[in-house]
């Protein structure tokens, strides 16, 4: 007579620790103390200082953000250019992901730009690796949530409150549980000629009263200087290369004087869409700024204003579509950067050389 043997209950790690999570997130959101909960954030534009400066020059969040995503990238292509002088065979890890990925930034370019491809390949894969990069960079935790707390001036702010102290030092955050309208409190105490309410010169040591958080990291391409640079670099350097491919020649797409002189009626219509193509040309830098500047802020704004409703699960699978839309906004910009470059190498209308 024989007896079946039970089989052994596995312990799931995985599925445990995703319960733990759960657990945590619920905890920390709806039933734990106030200062862990979730807010929702300041919509602010404008990049904001975070309290360094290097020769005078203040360092903005985002300004940080670009460092890091250059350090990031430096420490990469190190990496890579050791690991290639050592003549080895197959990358791993990171390093074979990078060399995927600039396997088919290269296979693209070189389909778009022909003979071109290994002069506009070292600008149009940084452009990407950089976007590409700071977009990744910017979902890792403790983006615009870690800063320094200050004073806000007008609307709602929070109660600030000692998080750990060590000597004479003491680490502050804001108790989400308990809001501070700022007509409460500055505009009496100033009118009285005394300290606001938790002022630090009433000894509490506050250093504020009504605070906000301003955080240290902020993701590079929610400041429009950054889109607006790289498109103002790539709009350059498309006149650079159009002149180093065709020489003055190139000129004649936007001054079409021969067509102008000898094509009749429709010597002048082309001689105006020659002039349309300089507005084109400007049209361009609005175009590729405001595409990745406001698809990267609505994605960073969806997802902190999602995340401080719902704190638990969505947020995941918010993140693995602002990782997708990265990459894709990355792509784009690649993309387009690319076919400007290259078809300013291709001579047009009549003096077209095959």
């Amino acid at each position: 007579m024989t007896s079946e043997a039970k089989p052994k209950k596995r312990f799931h790690v995985k599925t445990t620790m995703i319960l733990i999570l759960f657990g945590l997130g619920i905890y920390t959101a709806f039933l734990g103390p106030t200062y862990l909960r979730p807010i929702s954030p300041v919509v602010v534009l404008p990049p904001e200082e975070t309290g360094l400066s290097v020769f005078g020059f203040p360092i903005t969040n985002t300004i940080a953000a670009t460092l890091l995503t250059d350090l990031v990238l430096i420490l990469i292509a190190l990496s890579a250019y050791r690991f290639y002088r050592q003549r080895e065979d197959v990358p791993q890890g990171l390093l074979n992901a990078f060399e995927v990925i600039v396997q088919f930034l290269w296979n693209t370019v070189q389909n778009a730009a022909g003979k071109w491809a290994m002069r506009i390949m070292p600008i149009v894969a940084t452009i990407f690796l950089l976007i590409f990069t700071a977009n990744l960079i910017k979902l890792l935790p403790g983006f615009e949530s870690i800063g320094r707390i200050k004073e806000i001036h007008h609307g709602t702010g929070y109660a600030p409150m000692p998080l750990l102290q060590i000597g004479d030092f003491t680490l502050w955050t804001i108790d989400k549980g308990k809001p501070v309208e700022v007509e409460d409190h500055n505009e009496e105490s100033a009118a009285k000629g005394e300290p606001a309410k938790g002022d630090p010169a009433k000894g509490d040591g506050a250093p504020c009263h009504a605070c906000e958080v301003v955080p240290f990291l902020r993701g590079t391409a929610t400041d429009i200087n950054f889109p607006f640079a790289l498109a103002v670099t790539t709009v350059f350097l498309t006149q650079v290369f159009g002149v180093w491919a065709l020489g003055p020649r190139y000129f004649e797409k936007f001054f079409q004087f021969r067509q102008l002189v000898s094509g009749g009626p429709f010597g002048a219509i082309n001689f105006g869409v020659g002039l349309l193509e300089i507005i084109l040309e400007f049209a361009k830098i609005l175009s590729f700024s405001f595409r990745l500047f406001g698809n990267i802020f609505a994605g960073t704004l969806l997802l902190s204003i999602v995340g401080a409703l719902t704190a638990v699960a969505v947020p995941a699978g918010l993140y693995l579509f602002e990782l997708f839309f990265g990459v894709i906004q990355a792509y784009v910009f690649f993309l387009l950067a690319t076919i400007f470059l290259s078809g300013a190498t291709v001579a047009h209308g009549h003096d077209e050389h095959h």
